[in-house]
């Protein structure tokens, strides 16, 4: 468990992060979480408070998918994912939420993915 100070530092580090990042309709903010386990990403519309896309690895596309994988192989399949699906709704641009995280291992993983499938961020 993390200590107090820890998650004081995460907080604070997440509030600056997100407070530079607004997402429309045409760019959408593409917000991740990363768990010991899984990861997850969403495409998030803030003018209309909607969701426009998820992905994660416990989608039922991809459980079988990544079985066996590890957790950075996993999230590039994740990443793949949330492009196919954002470019299926029209939508080629967004603006890369971290949150909290720090941009390498499943994160990065994440975003280089999504990339190489058509997105722009």
């Amino acid at each position: 468990m993390a200590s107090k100070k820890t998650l004081k530092i995460r907080l604070k580090r997440e509030k600056r992060v997100r407070g530079k990042i607004i997402g429309t309709k045409e760019r959408p903010r593409l917000s991740i979480f990363r768990s010991d386990k899984h990861i997850y990403v969403q495409a998030i519309n803030d003018t209309q408070s909607a969701t426009l896309a998820i992905a994660s690895t416990l989608c039922k596309d991809l459980s079988k998918k990544i079985k066996g994988k590890k957790k950075v192989d996993a999230a590039m399949e994740v990443g793949k994912l949330i492009a196919e699906r954002l470019l299926s709704i029209g939508v080629n641009k967004v603006v890369f939420d971290r949150g909290r995280f720090l941009y390498h291992g499943r994160v990065k993983a994440l975003a280089d993915a999504a990339r190489e499938n058509g997105l722009k961020f």
